[in-house]
């Protein structure tokens, strides 16, 4: 969904109008609502359930038929969803399927949507040519959220500490099982990430180093803290919805974290990162943020799981990591 915002407020400005959003996941609303050209969202529980046993399915369905056929981009894989569309009265002709657009060789995802942004359903002229803007996914930080994390952060003792983030759980270590199970190929063992994290506390003696999660990552954290010699680092991912998290990542001066989607939230908020990718190439995913953040990405040689990644390889980056401008 970070990685749509540049689609969003290309629209946006090409029709002079916000853009509906149908997604599904409840990440989708604390993330997008009241950003920049996002107008209504529309939330789906499943796109895969069948029609007649999904009342979120109908409601999607109503909405958008009241509004009428207008120009629509489909950007999941394989249709997934689509007859939802049809079944709303947008036929083929009013519709842009990202399906039809693969990506060229080497071409990072947002370069891919940004070019399918630029195509025009058959139905409808080309609206207003957008303005030339920088690339990048970009998340505007309300002054609610920034409030809330002030108010978070005095509670921890932590109002006047500068911050380090370190994110080191994906959606596979949420699932349950063996962390280090194959398919996990974005796990990193917990000795290494400690061995970052004592790192950072020696290089950066006043900061504060918060570990980032969702709450079934908590466990993970603990894990790691159990091998950190630092006192001045903390577990966090208990207590971290989406807005806290983007005000926390605008106000942190830097985040070590593996390839995921807080990762991207930081680059679409200007935070200087390392971000550790396993078998992903980081030509192609690599978070690109339109504040044009310091971004330094490491990957296992050759390209495979994460655990392929020597610690000493980060703990050398970690020298050249840069803090946010003051």
């Amino acid at each position: 969904m970070v990685l749509l915002t540049p689609l969003i407020r290309r629209l946006a400005e090409r029709y002079g109008t916000p853009v509906d959003v149908v997604s599904s996941g409840p990440w989708t609303k604390p993330l997008l609502a009241g950003q920049p050209g996002v107008g209504e969202i529309h939330l789906l529980q499943s796109r895969r359930r069948p029609y007649w046993l999904g009342p979120d399915q109908w409601a999607v369905v109503r909405a958008l038929r009241r509004q009428g056929a207008r120009p629509t981009w489909f950007m999941d894989t394989g249709g997934v969803g689509r007859h939802l569309l049809t079944r709303a009265g947008i036929g083929d002709e009013w519709i842009v399927d990202a399906d039809a657009f693969p990506r060229l060789p080497g071409e990072h995802i947002l370069t891919r949507f940004d070019r399918i942004a630029a195509q025009l359903p058959r139905a409808v002229g080309g609206g207003r040519e957008p303005s030339p803007t920088a690339l990048g996914a970009e998340l505007t930080v309300s002054e609610s959220a920034r409030e809330d994390l002030l108010a978070w952060l005095a509670a921890r003792g932590l109002a006047q500490s500068p911050l380090l983030l370190v994110q080191a759980g994906n959606k596979r270590t949420m699932r349950r099982g063996d962390r280090r199970r194959t398919s996990n190929t974005k796990y990193w063992p917990e000795e290494r990430w400690a061995a970052v994290i004592d790192r950072l506390a020696d290089r950066f003696p006043d900061h504060s180093i918060l570990l980032l999660g969702v709450p079934s990552e908590s466990a993970l954290n603990d894990d790691i803290l159990a091998g950190v010699r630092s006192q001045r680092a903390v577990n966090v991912a208990s207590d971290l919805p989406i807005p806290r998290l983007a005000a926390l990542m605008e106000r942190a001066d830097a985040m070590v974290t593996v390839d995921t989607g807080p990762a991207h939230v930081g680059a679409a908020v200007g935070l200087p990162m390392l971000v550790l990718f396993g078998t992903v190439e980081p030509s192609l995913y690599r978070p690109w943020g339109a504040a044009g953040s310091a971004v330094r990405c490491l990957s296992a040689h050759p390209a495979g799981p994460l655990e392929g990644l020597a610690v000493g390889t980060v703990l050398d980056a970690l020298a050249e990591l840069p803090l946010r401008p003051r």
